[in-house]
């Protein structure tokens, strides 16, 4: 471990036996000084220098000037040098500049394997990079969990920062030389609280996790044995795998059901909104430790009051994971969970803009004597208890020493989000989330709950007779991408019918509502190509699809796409 590392190398007065080196190693030069034969002969020699020579037959009158030894593991003869007038032995002037400027060449070289650009260092891997770089240029980028960081957040990424290590927290590092780097991670959770509206004495918060899955895995962890039960919203309703998910077939998939207990609840399948009496009725059988709001398909504002009075009445922790919505929380754009919540966990990368990781927000100060429905209305004596156990559970228990260059870069996107401009930003995702579903509407296509409170909507592709699956191939043919999702059908089913659609990314581009009016029609021309294939294919597999990809309509509409996202800039490029 490095940190056993670290402190034997702080460690003093301890010997240790060091291992052989290898049987056989070069030597520069043909001459060793004293101080390292005397490690093979017994007691300190002349200060004189010597000559070392392999296997070399010596003339008989030097017998006297010459022993045998084992130096490295091979029989060495050593040559004693005449003596001279002079008290001192200096290199000769040819050798040693021989010898200086073989330490120039090898600086030389690894100077410049340490400078060169990408370009020349490796440039296989850089002509992929550039052909991402075009694919996300010429393409319509329309997942919802995606979006374009600003420059700034590029530069801190690809920084320095990235050299050094930091476990532990500001002030209590596991290295030295961490005083910079304390003073940066300390402006980021700064600015996490302002970006929240949040108070020192009320909230802290963690900026170290390296994903949101990590940050959720991290409170569970912390506040909970194994064993434990938690509960949130099932992954088919819309909910997160990150909440704890068993398939039909009752595998656990999440590292939250294998440790933990889980039991989720669902949506309404008739209307896709989360049935919130089944849950009440759920979370008093369950009584589970943590109660979850929350999820990554769901395109409706999340109810706190009545998440905080079942978590009331069923004695939980309640834990709210904005990944999807955080950046409208933080523009004011969307219910403010901080009101009702014990934790707040996110991303930092999707509607919020940063770079990709997590963040957790607990609670601090006093506890509320009886829980209400709104906390910060309330005293007692009792404090919460969720910082210690939390930033433990981060490091060491779960992971090692934080990203720098990660963090930095979300200091910039949280000093971002609590500007003026940021909030116009946010406020025009909406609206093109909007936009994009009333044109969808209007084409008689199907959305789950019928709309959208937020940044991304649900289409349900079963009344055209579409797996989401097909055509989110069929979409990516025609360079626009989003991803399939599985929904409720109104009897109850899961189908993998359906796809999630996003505005944050292409809003980046600086895309509003009549060119997310464009994009819709771009969606439903890939759904009727998909349409027409499937009844001259039959059921769309692998290779059919590779089939279709060169035929008239879908090159049509992919020449029309890369010609309308090509007119909208890419941030930080």
């Amino acid at each position: 471990m490095d940190r056993a590392q670290s402190d034997l190398s702080l460690g003093s007065g301890t010997s240790h036996a060091l291992p052989l080196p290898p049987p056989r190693i070069p030597i520069a030069d043909d001459s060793i000084t004293l101080q390292l034969l005397e490690q093979r002969f017994d007691g300190p020699r002349s200060r004189s220098r010597v000559l070392v020579d392999k296997d070399e037959d010596f003339e008989e009158d030097d017998d006297d000037q010459r022993e045998d030894f084992i130096l490295l593991g091979h029989p060495m003869k050593l040559k004693r040098s005449r003596p001279s007038s002079s008290t001192s032995s200096p290199t000769p002037p040819c050798k040693r500049s021989a010898i200086d400027s073989s330490l120039e060449a090898r600086r030389s070289l690894v100077k410049a394997w340490g400078n060169q650009p990408l370009s020349e260092a490796d440039p296989d891997l850089h002509e992929l990079m550039e052909k991402e770089k075009q694919r996300q240029f010429r393409g319509i980028e329309l997942i919802a969990s995606e979006n374009f960081v600003c420059r700034a957040v590029m530069e801190a990424l690809g920084s320095h920062l990235t050299n050094k290590y930091s476990e532990g927290m500001p002030g209590a590092r596991y290295y030295t030389g961490n005083q910079h780097i304390d003073q940066i991670e300390t402006l980021c959770q700064e600015r996490a609280l302002q970006a929240f509206g949040l108070r020192h004495d009320q909230w802290g918060v963690n900026v170290q996790p390296y994903s949101c899955t990590s940050a959720n895995f991290a409170v569970f962890a912390g506040l909970l044995s194994p064993g434990e039960r938690i509960m949130g919203l099932d992954s088919p309703s819309g909910g997160h795998m990150s909440h704890g998910y068993y398939t039909p077939g009752g595998k656990k998939v999440s590292g939250a059901s294998i440790f933990f207990e889980s039991f989720p609840y669902k949506v309404d399948p008739r209307t896709g909104y989360i049935d919130y009496e089944k849950l009440e009725e759920k979370a008093l059988d369950y009584r589970p430790k943590i109660l979850i709001c929350g999820g990554s398909s769901y395109p409706r504002d999340w109810e706190f009051p009545r998440f905080r009075f079942i978590a009331d009445k069923c004695g939980a922790v309640l834990m709210f994971d904005m990944a999807q919505i955080s950046g409208l929380v933080a523009a004011k754009e969307a219910p403010n969970p901080f009101e009702y919540c014990d934790i707040v966990t996110s991303t930092t990368h999707k509607s919020l803009r940063g770079p990709r990781g997590g963040i957790i927000f607990y609670r601090r100060g006093f506890k509320a004597k009886k829980q209400s429905i709104n906390l910060n209305h309330c005293e007692s004596n009792a404090q919460y208890d969720f910082e210690e156990k939390i930033n433990f559970s981060v490091f060491p228990s779960l992971q090692g020493g934080p990203h720098n260059n990660h963090i930095a870069a979300l200091a910039i996107a949280l000093k971002q989000a609590a500007s003026p401009e940021y909030k116009v930003y946010m406020r025009q995702v909406k609206k093109n989330a909007k936009a994009l579903a009333s044109a969808l509407i209007s084409r008689k296509c199907k959305l789950v709950t019928g709309g959208t409170d937020n940044h991304l909507l649900l289409w349900d592709l079963t009344p055209l007779g579409l797996t989401g699956k097909v055509y989110e191939k069929v979409c990516e043919m025609c360079h626009i991408t989003v991803n399939k999702v599985a929904i409720f059908s109104e009897n109850g089913v899961i189908s993998p019918g359906g796809v999630r659609i996003g505005s944050p990314a292409m809003t980046s581009r600086g895309c509003l509502e009549q060119d997310f009016e464009t994009m819709a029609e771009f969606l439903y021309r890939a759904a009727q190509i998909a349409s027409a294939a499937l009844r001259e294919h039959g059921k769309l597999q692998k290779e059919p699809l590779k089939s279709i990809y060169h035929c008239k309509d879908i090159a049509d509409l992919r020449n029309q796409v890369e010609g309308f996202a090509s007119k909208f800039a890419m941030p930080g490029i």
